[in-house]
């Protein structure tokens, strides 16, 4: 059983969480509004172009591969660290741009470093708040969720004041300040010695890959990741020609739609823990979901806000696995495991979604194939809930299907 920690530990742990989940979403949101502006400065190809919108998803893929070894080297605390100073000079580096291709490389180091982060922060909640994994979940999905709308409402404005490399700084000069709490966190774990884990074990993740709910969980996440990574692409153009709206109007229900993670990342982590049920969450997010997909393709002038609105709720599932990595498992090596197969896998997949809306709508000439495939991709949460709907453990699950102990 963990002992209970001094309270000035309890709130520097809080304080570096909710820094870092800021500079998180920070560094993805800050780039695409100013992308116009950065191009009267130097030319930015349209190949580059997409491949910084496809940096997300496949450097989070990556970085959960290597984000488990990595704490086990390091130590969790300062494995966050190091991601966090990686991500600050990376923002830093990105203000210092000198062409398209340092642009994109600056990114891809920031990208790298944030898709670490989220895999060892859900592990910082267990070791820290062991029993207000809920409480805390929902604060640092909460912050993430207002760093991501918060810099397209700014960045521009901020860029016509200081200019583009300006704003960047700005943003740097946040991450900067993440840093600073995971010093005295490394320090602190350092002096009292807990900031390895006891025995690295190489068997986890051979053991967490043959249990269902892990996989479950992989399937969970890409549902998540491709609904949101599909909108974020796709949603402007599809809602000028289906519903008839114009291009403001289309950027505005985008905004709407990622707005909707504030609510979900409020309210969900806190009735996870206290209601211990995970079926309702995925009935909501999978009903929710194919009524938006059902509205646009039958009716989608009838009430384009209202179906924006429901496409926006199946993202909740993305503060429910995070939750579920501390909930699900017994201590923070599997949590970290767990975290780093299920957002390297769950980001894989979610990345082709973009790249499956596109296809489908050039081949096609419309829309009603890319919806379809988009509903087709929510309903694959329903198999998943049920599995994740059993209340037991990954070590649990293993211990009840080989007959031996974890």
């Amino acid at each position: 059983m963990t002992p209970p920690r001094p309270a000035g530990t309890l709130a520097l742990a809080a304080s570096a969480i909710v820094l870092l989940a800021l500079t998180l979403r920070i560094a993805v949101a800050s780039l695409s509004p100013l992308l116009d502006v950065i191009d009267r400065d130097f030319a930015l190809p349209a190949a580059v172009v997409g491949l910084i919108g496809m940096a997300p998803p496949v450097a989070f893929a990556l970085a959960g591969m290597v984000a488990p070894a990595i704490e086990r080297r390091l130590g969790l605390e300062r494995s966050v660290l190091v991601a966090a100073v990686v991500a600050a000079v990376m923002l830093g580096l990105r203000a210092a741009a000198v062409d398209a291709w340092t642009l994109l490389a600056a990114t891809a180091g920031v990208f790298a470093a944030v898709g670490v982060a989220n895999v060892l922060i859900p592990a910082a909640v267990k070791k820290y708040f062991p029993e207000r994994i809920g409480l805390m979940t929902t604060v640092y999905t909460t912050t993430m969720a207002v760093a991501t709308f918060t810099p397209p409402l700014v960045a521009v404005p901020l860029a016509d004041a200081v200019g583009w490399r300006g704003s960047f700084a700005t943003w740097a000069v946040v991450a900067l300040a993440a840093v600073v709490p995971w010093i005295l966190m490394s320090l602190r774990a350092r002096a009292a010695r807990v900031d390895l884990v006891e025995e690295p074990r190489t068997s986890v993740l051979s053991r967490i890959v043959r249990v269902p709910q892990t996989w479950a969980l992989v399937l969970t996440f890409a549902v998540n990741s491709a609904v949101a990574y599909g909108m974020f692409a796709w949603l402007p153009p599809l809602l000028v020609d289906v519903a008839g709206v114009d291009a403001a109007e289309a950027g505005g229900l985008l905004a709407l739609f990622s707005f909707m993670g504030l609510p979900v990342s409020l309210l969900v982590p806190l009735l996870v823990q206290r209601i211990g049920r995970t079926t309702p969450f995925y009935a909501v997010a999978v009903i929710a979901g194919l009524t938006g997909v059902a509205g646009l393709l039958v009716a989608p002038t009838a009430a384009t806000v209202l179906w924006v609105v429901l496409i926006g709720i199946p993202p909740l599932l993305f503060p429910l696995v995070l939750v579920l990595f501390g909930l699900r498992t017994r201590g923070h090596e599997t949590a970290v495991a767990l975290s780093g197969l299920v957002q390297s896998a769950g980001y894989a997949l979610a990345a082709l979604m973009p790249l499956a809306i596109g296809l489908t709508h050039e081949l096609t000439g419309g829309w009603v194939a890319a919806l379809v495939v988009l509903g087709a991709a929510i309903a694959c949460a329903v198999p998943a809930g049920l599995i994740v709907a059993r209340r037991e453990t990954i070590e649990d699950a293993w211990e009840r299907r080989t007959g031996r102990p974890w």
